[in-house]
């Protein structure tokens, strides 16, 4: 087939969502395929365009299994929401000239969302070629942005939903992460065939990530030494209730066995450093390379993936499953019952707390640190659970069967 993928990153951008997007094109050129990706220019690591693409706006470059065209994304502060509106619409409006515009005649159309108006692109982009348009969705919009308090103004937040239940109606097939996933966006298709959501769960690379020794280059660079390594490693933003991580380092600052690292950049990284401000337990570390995930994940003793409260219902962090593969143990702070919780107990890999409850977080984490063994018996346990997780090509094989489906039953109402 010839596929048209649109999604916000791929490699050599570091954000999750373009290691997700990178893999399963991959996986899907391995199967021969055509494929057209329509991205934007790497900027997730610094938020803004990387130093050696300044002073482009589109530039498209041939690949062995087709072509990856990128454009800029107009980075702004996340934290400024009529300036990220307008910079997704000028991004959405480049993505859509280029979609329409490429030279392939596409069998079937992905897009990825957030962000949501990329939805926009991938309909125009089937409806002008008369192809199924398949929607993936990471993340829930604006369902997370409300839970943030992101988005007050109910003009906005209304105008955001009928985009977002415009884009899943549509759509030949939405898919989504996990059970919590589509039950929010089924929900928002009662009467419009709510069979369409899909769950194909994003995968975890077990080869690439592995077990490892905890003693790494990684503890020496940062004076680390030998310590109980505590670590939030990922995007810091408004999602991720980082004031916990600092408030566990406060109350365990008479612990000089144990030193808490954030390890990542992203808009609310400022305030989480003013807030740590002469704590001597906790070191902030930028982002690291991709082939640097492995040792940065070995480094640490507990890994954390604290969500603020509601957001598990509408994310699914996919750094988790990176953890579990790495033979580390979690400690989560989120929403019960939700995918994260549910998986960290199936696992047997950790301990998962209410959101934003200091008390009971620095509790289990005091449990974890006391108990060594414990700990590697969890690690062990979720890396045991994720090798039989889904692998990049098992998700590429679950989307190409997908899109065959989509356009067979396309042809057959046209028929």
């Amino acid at each position: 087939m010839n596929l048209l993928v649109i999604c916000p990153h791929f490699a050599p951008d570091t954000a999750p969502t373009g290691e997700v997007a990178t893999a399963i094109v991959a996986a899907l050129a391995d199967r021969g395929h055509r494929i057209h990706v329509v991205t934007a220019l790497p900027w997730y690591r610094l938020h803004d365009v990387e130093v050696e693409w300044r002073g482009t706006r589109w530039h498209t470059a041939a690949t062995e299994w087709g072509a990856v065209t990128r454009l800029h994304p107009f980075p702004t502060d996340k934290r400024n929401i009529p300036a990220r509106a307008l910079a997704f619409g000028g991004f959405t409006a480049l993505a859509t000239a280029a979609a329409v515009g490429t030279r392939i005649r596409p069998d079937a159309v992905l897009a990825m969302s957030p962000p949501l108006p990329l939805g926009i692109t991938g309909w125009l982009a089937s409806v002008l070629r008369g192809r199924p348009f398949v929607f993936n969705i990471q993340d829930v919009f604006p369902d997370v942005a409300v839970e943030l308090g992101a988005i007050t103004d109910r003009r906005v937040v209304a105008v955001a939903s009928a985009l977002e239940r415009w884009s899943y109606r549509r759509a030949d097939a939405v898919t989504v992460l996990s059970d919590d996933l589509r039950d929010n966006v089924a929900g928002k298709l009662t009467g419009h065939r709510p069979e369409r959501v899909r769950v194909i769960p994003n995968f975890v690379d077990t080869e690439r990530i592995v077990p490892a020794d905890r003693l790494t280059r990684y503890r020496e660079e940062h004076g680390l030494g030998d310590r109980t390594v505590v670590m939030y490693a990922g995007n810091v933003g408004l999602s991720q209730s980082l004031d916990l991580v600092v408030e566990a380092a406060r109350r365990l600052a008479d612990r000089p066995d144990v030193v808490f690292v954030v390890n990542g950049g992203g808009s609310a990284l400022e305030d989480v450093v003013a807030s740590a401000a002469g704590l001597p337990n906790i070191r902030f570390v930028g982002a690291q390379p991709r082939d640097r995930l492995g040792e940065v994940l070995a480094t640490a003793d507990v890994h954390l993936v604290p969500l603020r409260r509601g957001l598990a219902r509408s994310s699914v962090p996919s750094k988790l499953y990176s953890i579990l593969a790495a033979g580390r143990p979690v400690l989560a702070s989120v929403d019960e019952g939700t995918e994260v919780a549910r998986t960290v107990a199936r696992a047997g890999a950790g301990v998962a707390v209410p959101p934003e409850d200091p008390g009971a977080f620095v509790a289990a984490l005091n449990r974890l640190l006391d108990d060594p063994d414990g700990r590697r018996a969890m690690g062990a346990s979720g890396r045991r659970f994720v090798e039989g997780w889904a692998s990049p090509a098992a998700v590429a094989e679950a989307y190409e069967a997908l899109f065959e489906e989509v356009r067979r039953e396309r042809w057959l109402r046209r028929g």
